[in-house]
């Protein structure tokens, strides 16, 4: 695919352009806006100022053909206004650093990719340079030589903690698991294609498959960070995390906060990581510390982590408030409210077929190998994986051995030999079942949602079916041969004959013919 231009939409800032100094010597792309509400103000007076032009529409049209495929014009836009516009150039420079050269750049900034498929789930582990990346700004880049972690809020002793006091193994134990995180917008696609929904001020990414990924993160325990800090104190039920990106909300600008229950912090399973597979965080990922939550949604796992809170009730800076919302179909933007939608918090069972893809034409002797992941949050993991060839009305079950290792808090990979008699088009789909007896809604209007998330319905994939274990398929394929005619893609005509005169009148004769005889 072709490279899109950076910065696709007519957009110049009037008049004096503000610098917004940064926070921090050795933080570049870190501006700190919770702690300055005359900033704030100023940044909102800004972005009052302009009529930006609208984004490209990418929902009731087809999405470019481009890699990226979207840009993120608005984005830019909002940047460009308030001379942040450094940060767009260094997170592009960094992707291209840091990851796959293949990468579907699903949208350029925020920057969201995800690998391709084959390879994402040929390894338990997913490679750093493949790992998804859903941003929701740029991407700061912190001297971990000056990172420190401020720690307060409801605890009893505040503290300031440097990142060699976190590594200090006589002080904080580490923790080390194996743990997936995937996106709530994971084959949003599929509701795009269907049902558009919600394109708000940062587009929703038209995801694919592949915004989930899994490997072994390595850190401490929030708990134990806690209990060094004294633990919490009036009664604190939430904590708040901080991380150093900039986040733009209906004409406001903010760091991007959220917050996860307490309850899932005294389980272990809330990990400050600063290892990723046995090496540094890159930097795309949060270095030199993130926040990792087992089981929840990816947002909540805050990178660039500079500040935590203990707090009241659950945060309500604008992304835990505003966004990662969960709607019943009768709610759309005629209707949507804040309060009539509920917040994303654990991840449902879901899965997907990787191999083959959507439209794939098949050549096979009777049997299809299907391949894909299957996943569980909130504490499940998947037990079963079936798939069917006709659409979900026979299932097959993928064989225990054909499914990767079984863990807590991560997804497994599956494949199957299944059987496939029939030829033309058929709907192939999966499910998955996890310890909970918990499965997938069939369809996607099951799932939809006006916020496009967590597209948890049977994962489908329509593919042509060639089976040539079938005589006559077979002699076609040899006929095709012979004449050095490819099959495959079916859309382009035989140039010659299908059958002879003769084989005509004989087959004719063998049906009677077109017409009765009276």
């Amino acid at each position: 695919m072709a490279p899109a231009e950076p910065n696709a939409l007519p957009f110049r800032p009037q008049g004096e352009i503000p610098r917004f100094a940064e926070e921090k010597e050795g933080w570049r792309g870190y501006v700190e806006w919770e702690e300055y509400p005359d900033k704030k103000k100023q940044a909102q007076e800004i972005l009052k100022r302009y009529d930006f032009p609208e984004p490209p529409e990418f929902q009731l049209v087809p999405l470019p053909t481009t890699n990226p495929i979207l840009t993120g014009e608005r984005w830019k836009q909002y940047h460009d206004a308030c001379g942040l516009e450094y940060m767009y150039e260094d997170s592009w420079e960094t992707v291209r650093r840091e990851k796959s050269e293949d990468m579907i750049h699903v949208l350029q900034f925020p920057y969201n990719g995800e690998a391709p498929g084959e390879r994402l789930i040929k390894t338990e582990l997913t490679h750093n340079k493949d790992h998804f990346v859903r941003n929701h700004d740029g991407i700061p880049d912190i001297d971990p030589a000056t990172w420190t972690l401020d720690i307060g809020g409801l605890v009893k002793n505040p503290q300031k903690l440097t990142l060699a006091q976190l590594q200090d193994e006589s002080i904080f134990p580490r923790q080390s698991n194996i743990v997936t995180l995937q996106c709530s917008g994971t084959r949003r696609i599929e509701q795009i294609h269907e049902y558009p929904g919600d394109g708000d001020e940062l587009i929703n990414a038209p995801w694919g498959e592949g915004a989930i990924s899994t490997a072994r993160w390595t850190g401490v325990s929030l708990k134990k960070v806690i209990k060094y800090c004294g633990g919490l104190v009036d009664n604190a039920d939430n904590i708040e995390f901080y991380g150093a990106d900039t986040y733009f909300k209906k004409g406001n600008v903010h760091n991007y906060i959220v917050s996860v229950p307490w309850r899932k912090v005294k389980a272990h399973e809330v990990l400050l990581a600063w290892d990723m597979n046995g090496e540094p965080l890159p930097k795309i990922h949060g270095f030199p510390v993130r926040v990792v939550v087992y089981g929840y949604i990816g947002a909540r796992s805050v990178k660039w982590l500079y500040k935590i809170r203990a707090i009241h009730r659950p945060s309500t800076a604008p992304v835990q408030l505003k966004e990662y919302l969960y709607y019943t179909p009768q709610i759309g933007k005629q209707n949507a409210q804040y309060s009539n939608g509920f917040s994303i918090q654990d991840m449902p069972v879901s899965s997907a077929i990787i191999a083959p893809k959507n439209m794939d034409q098949i050549i096979h002797e009777g049997k299809i190998r299907l391949a894909g992941w299957a996943y569980s949050g909130g504490g499940h993991w998947p037990v079963r994986v079936e798939v069917s060839g006709d659409g979900g009305s026979i299932w097959y079950e993928v064989p225990a051995e054909n499914m990767s290792t079984k863990y807590f808090y991560a997804w497994r990979t599956w494949w199957i030999d299944l059987p496939v008699d029939a030829e033309g088009w058929l709907e192939m789909c999966v499910r998955c079942w996890d310890n909970a007896m918990n499965t997938q809604p069939t369809f996607v209007r099951s799932a939809w949602n006006w916020g496009l998330h967590v597209t948890s319905s049977a994962h489908r994939v329509k593919i042509y079916s060639i089976n040539k274990s079938r005589p006559n398929t077979a002699a076609r394929l040899r006929q095709l041969e012979e004449n050095n005619v490819p099959i495959i893609p079916i859309t382009r005509p035989i140039h010659f004959d299908l059958e002879t005169d003769e084989e005509y009148a004989k087959a004719m004769e063998s049906r009677a013919w077109r017409d009765p005889l009276e």
